[in-house]
């Protein structure tokens, strides 16, 4: 397990159990937007005009990408560089769950940190595993165990097509142990209003916009550690 730790002082099989429902999740934080002035004076942090910018549309993907509805984020879960104090090497992806971050090492005492979604009670798991594959736009096939849980997601035993309305979004990065798929994944998501809590059956999701940024950043056998929640 890593010893890290964020110093920054603005320092959180898996599958979408409820994703078939998530247009019943409420709106975030009323107050997102004005907090954006406190967010810009910590470390990395990003004004309003840069977060339109970074979390813009993004139309020359396969399926055009909306830009993110900043009122429904906090501001603590944008995208910025942190110092990281860790022993683990440059490019290491740790996930924080308790804390919903994912950090990605950049090496010197610093990390690029992203606001993500995580497991919900019950759901989380924690360890070493590393990259075993990537995929852009992928199809999605629920477990055998999640259609048990939810027979409504049997109609997509076959695999759903890729989409943005698909619940591994634009890109996803799956979670091997020992090469064996941990059917866990770190994936994208066009739901803002998700960052921040515990809503899947242990995976991780990052923005779209972010998920972006970390998988063209991230080869595959990349280490991958997951902190305990």
């Amino acid at each position: 397990m890593s010893d890290a730790r964020e110093s920054d002082a603005s320092a959180q099989y898996g599958r979408f159990s409820g994703f078939l429902s998530r247009r019943s999740f409420l709106a975030g934080s009323a107050a997102g937007l004005a907090a954006f002035g406190l967010a810009g004076c910590a470390t990395g942090g990003m004004s309003l005009a840069q977060a339109q910018k970074v979390y813009g549309p993004v139309p020359d993907e396969r399926f055009p990408i909306p830009a993110v509805n900043l009122s429904k984020v906090n501001p603590k879960y944008l995208r910025r560089t942190v110092r990281y104090d860790t022993k683990e090497a440059a490019g290491t992806i740790i996930a924080d769950p308790r804390n919903y971050y994912v950090y990605r090492i950049e090496g010197d005492g610093y990390a690029t940190r992203y606001g993500a979604n995580v497991g919900r009670d019950g759901f989380r798991w924690s360890g070493d595993a590393y990259i075993g594959r990537k995929a852009e736009w992928p199809v999605w096939t629920p477990p055998k165990e999640m259609i048990r849980r939810q027979p409504e997601a049997a109609q997509y035993a076959g695999g759903m097509p890729p989409g943005l309305n698909n619940p591994l979004g634009a890109r996803t990065l799956y979670l091997y142990q020992n090469g064996a798929y941990t059917l866990y994944t770190i994936y994208s998501t066009i739901m803002p209003e998700t960052i921040g809590k515990g809503i899947s059956s242990g995976c991780i999701g990052l923005l779209t916009q972010d998920m972006i940024d970390l998988y063209a950043k991230t080869p595959v056998n990349t280490k991958v550690v997951v902190l305990p929640a």
